[in-house]
């Protein structure tokens, strides 16, 4: 018998305080317990766009009452008019389609090289004395300080924005996936053990359904490290674009077409997060969390 059935079997022997009438006194009364939800509540509908909307109200505001100055920051309608004449001239679709292509590449080639890794170092103590240094060290080193050394080692082509771009998203590919690989509990290891599991099984039932829900975490991380990255390299030498189409409005003061291109990597951030999301969700639907 454990300690919380010797409680439960001397908790209903404890006299409660009475008054002269013989009743519970309403401050020895027994707390009910499970009355109130810890929970976080329910889903707000849409709460996503909660806070997007709120700024979007304030800065119309501020436009219609002239309290921002539209050569910094144009109104709202200034920018949705140049956004339609970008997409009418089939700029913006263009610019549009080789970001998307720069991103996907670079995003594809980090999560295999950062996946590799973490199973290697997160598996093997040999291969984590000889992975695990050197990408700690590309962690404390920010990309934009390493394009100076791609250009000379890639030119100034496309391969250095892709590679720029992967290095930045196996980080917290790696990061998360490796810590997701040593925080598996010892005793599924032992039950493998037990039910003589070979080692293909063992990685398949056991490793990677224990490594997803880090995985899929780096993964959010990732696709925003890919559009940031986009940001800083589509302006190293770039003829197309979304960050080459901003630089270009930069040199000719056109902080409407900034703001476009500022809210079209926005949009493309939260979509590719939705979509993350939406995998991970489905993926990790046996787990129970606090959100459920």
């Amino acid at each position: 018998m454990n300690a919380f059935s010797n409680t439960a079997a001397v908790a209903p022997n404890i006299p409660y305080a009475t008054d002269e009438r013989g009743l519970i006194s309403p401050a020895a009364e027994p707390r009910k317990i499970g009355t109130r939800r810890l929970a976080l509540g329910r889903t707000i509908p849409f709460g996503a766009l909660i806070g997007p909307a709120l700024l979007l109200v304030i800065w119309s505001i501020g436009s219609i009452a002239g309290l921002i100055d539209p050569r910094t920051l144009p109104a709202p309608w200034s920018v949705v008019g140049t956004a339609i004449d970008l997409i009418a001239e089939e700029k913006l679709q263009h610019h549009l389609m080789t970001s998307a292509w720069r991103a996907a590449q670079g995003l594809v080639l980090g999560v295999l090289i950062g996946t590799v890794l973490a199973l290697i170092s997160g598996l093997s103590r040999l291969g984590e004395a000889i992975i695990d240094g050197p990408v700690q060290i590309k962690r404390a080193i920010l990309t934009l300080a390493l394009i100076p050394l791609l250009m000379l080692w890639f030119g100034i082509g496309e391969g250095m924005k892709v590679t720029a771009i992967a290095l930045a998203v196996l980080i917290p590919i790696y990061i998360q996936t490796h810590s997701s690989l040593r925080s598996i509990d010892s005793r599924y290891v032992e039950l493998a053990q037990t039910l003589r599991m070979g080692y293909g099984e063992f990685i398949r039932e056991v490793i990677l359904p224990g490594a997803l829900p880090g995985f899929f975490l780096g993964l959010r991380f990732a696709v925003t490290y890919a559009w940031l990255s986009l940001v800083v390299v589509e302006q190293v030498n770039a003829t197309s674009g979304i960050g080459y189409m901003i630089d270009l409005a930069r040199n000719y003061g056109q902080t409407d077409i900034i703001i476009v291109g500022l809210v079209v990597y926005a949009l493309l951030g939260l979509a590719s997060n939705g979509i993350v999301r939406f995998f991970q969700e489905r993926s990790l639907s046996w787990r129970r969390t606090l959100a459920d």
